[in-house]
């Protein structure tokens, strides 16, 4: 799963506290039990919680690119890294990882946002720009990797869970009664709210940037339910399949074991076909009661 958190001070003879920093590290630990890593480099700070999947060995972060311009700190999976790897390593790119982490930041110093365009995978992660003095992150198209944070004329927090940012005792943690009202009738909050007033979450197929003192915030993908009645039935039941059996392939790389759980649904049981179709062994699965 992984953690990342963050802080980064907009004045420059403000330094980040590493105790800080280990701190809102610490409290994520669930996320990654399997190692821990900080970059510090005065006012600004990188704290990541490791959850190995991928290059069990060398897969340490935070991590930076081979210049050391570019310091990236990454949770999720990149299920086309190995392809974007060779493209990259074709245009003169070297790695000292066999991870897709390193992958997205070579990525980044080749095409900076537009990294995104190539990307295939579930993310959050956040890039330090040392020349530049600036942060981009991004959030998957979907949402599926958490990302919060905090915004003021001082600095700019952030952390895949929101206690990592409130556990700083100069946050304001005033409850939003819309955010209170969202979450009784929906079940969850609406668009770039948390449950508190200070403290935002980055909307699904967004991207930032933060530099002076400013946070830029632009959408990069959106659903698109336009129906397309050109094509038949038969058709659309082929590229259903095509595209379930693709999507499952690439969700099975991995260094370590791979399960499913099951729901009863016809959801989960298709999953489960289908990695059956691509593995040697017999599909683990679970089911919670």
């Amino acid at each position: 799963m992984c953690g990342i958190t963050g802080i980064f001070h907009f004045d420059n003879h403000r330094p980040v506290e590493q105790e800080r920093l280990k701190a809102m590290t610490d409290i994520i630990r669930h996320r990654g039990p399997d190692d821990e890593g900080f970059f510090i480099d005065g006012n600004i700070g990188l704290g990541f919680r490791r959850l190995s999947i991928i290059d069990l060995k060398s897969g340490h972060q935070p991590l930076c690119d081979n210049s050391g311009r570019f310091w990236i700190t990454f949770n999720g999976e990149i299920y086309n890294f190995k392809e974007l790897r060779k493209d990259l390593k074709q245009r003169g790119y070297h790695f000292k990882t066999s991870t897709d982490t390193e992958v997205i930041v070579n990525l980044y110093a080749e095409y900076k946002e537009k990294c995104l365009e190539h990307l295939r995978g579930m993310f959050s992660f956040v890039i330090w720009d040392k020349k530049e003095e600036m942060l981009f992150g991004a959030r998957d198209r979907l949402g599926i990797k958490p990302f919060y944070y905090y915004h003021d004329n001082n600095q700019f927090i952030w952390a895949s869970e929101i206690k990592s940012i409130t556990i700083n005792k100069d946050i304001k943690t005033e409850i939003s009664p819309r955010a209170l009202d969202q979450y009784l009738a929906y079940g969850y909050i609406l668009k770039n709210n948390s449950i508190y007033k200070e403290i935002n979450k980055l909307e699904p197929g967004c991207y930032f940037y933060v530099k002076d003192k400013k946070i830029k915030i632009k959408k990069y993908w959106e659903l698109n339910f336009t129906p397309d009645f050109s094509k038949s039935i038969e058709y659309w039941e082929e590229e259903l399949y095509n595209e379930l059996s693709k999507a499952v392939k690439m969700r099975m790389i991995s260094d370590v074991p791979l399960g499913a759980f099951l729901s009863g649904g016809v959801d989960s049981s298709s999953v489960v076909a289908l990695m059956s179709n691509f593995s040697k062994e017999p599909v683990n699965t679970f089911s919670i009661g």
